[in-house]
């Protein structure tokens, strides 16, 4: 026997009956606050990005504040007609289950030891296995300075990447630089979106998305949450090669610019066995490091490079 759930009158979902009253009483109960939430979350959607979704929250406790959701999507290339995960890409390709869950979890440890720091976040709470309550913040960008042309887009977001090493795309750009070399937290801006493009800290201010001082600014708070993440790292055994990470102005109060969105295993590349020089150069890169050339595209790989399933328990 089946039956049909209604929702407001509406039709909205069809289950077979376990054949028990209250059975079919608690499973109703379950399908509608579904079917619900599932509706309160489409119309509140702020933003669904590569990894997780942002909604505003319109009722409760914490109305006025945002709710991210970690999502089971996953980053990366494809090899040979097969997804391989790498948060350094920003193709998605795929998902991992449960990678969601472990993605809170993991930013909400890194929140709660940036905030013994003294680092300001958006971060609030966590409230469930993949839901974080945050501060709503603007992204850093710039709107279209002049409407009416066709192609013209607005500057929606920017992130930061930072790096250790020289390796990912900091290597295919510059390939005369000595794979895995020190290169001392360099931070990049790049404009956020299905394919992120660099940016200059030059072309920000001279267009006027952010001014000289909030670029000063912006450049050594990244460094300072880089420092702190690294360290926390190196006294687990890793390295952290790169990570990126996404800065925004809180809407409540003076506008003060923060770390936003998350720190996670989809924006940090960790390797194992890193043993620097003096200079904090890598020396073992004829063992670890795999370059190449076709086509004019080069690649570069690392073979220490770990998978977030190899670090993540060590912090949860």
């Amino acid at each position: 026997m089946f039956l049909k759930l209604t929702v407001y009158g509406i039709p909205a979902f069809t289950f077979r009956s376990p054949g028990n009253h209250l059975q079919e009483m608690i499973l109703s109960s379950i399908f509608t606050v579904i079917i619900l939430r599932k509706g309160m979350k489409e119309k509140d959607l702020v933003y669904r990005g590569k990894s997780k979704d942002v909604f505003n929250i319109s009722e409760g406790p914490h109305k006025g504040k945002y709710r991210l959701v970690f999502t089971d999507k996953a980053t990366g290339y494809m090899e040979n007609g097969k997804a391989v995960f790498d948060p350094g890409y920003d193709s998605v390709v795929g998902s991992i289950p449960g990678k969601g869950a472990v993605a809170c979890r993991f930013a909400t440890y890194f929140f709660r030891l940036l905030k013994e720091k003294g680092i300001a976040t958006h971060y609030i709470e966590t409230i469930s296995d993949n839901e974080m309550i945050v501060e709503p913040a603007l992204p850093l960008g710039m709107p279209v300075e002049v409407a009416g042309f066709p192609g013209s887009a607005p500057l929606e977001n920017l992130e930061f990447t930072w790096r250790n090493s020289a390796t990912g795309s900091f290597w295919r750009r510059y390939p005369f630089v000595r794979p895995c070399k020190n290169i001392h937290k360099l931070v990049e801006a790049w404009t956020k979106g299905e394919s992120d493009t660099l940016i200059t800290f030059e072309a920000l201010e001279e267009t006027g998305a952010m001014n000289r001082d909030e670029i000063i600014y912006s450049i050594e708070l990244v460094k300072d949450i880089a420092e702190i993440v690294s360290r926390e790292f190196d006294s687990k055994g890793f390295h952290v090669l790169d990570g990126k990470f996404e800065l925004g102005r809180l809407r409540d109060g003076d506008g003060k610019i923060v770390l936003i969105d998350e720190i996670s295993p989809d924006v940090l590349r960790v390797c194992k066995g890193y043993s620097p020089d003096q200079n904090g150069d890598c020396t073992i890169i004829r063992e670890c490091v795999i370059t190449g050339i076709s086509d004019g595209k080069r690649t570069i790989k690392n073979r220490n490079q770990v998978k977030a399933a190899d670090f993540i328990n060590i912090f949860l």
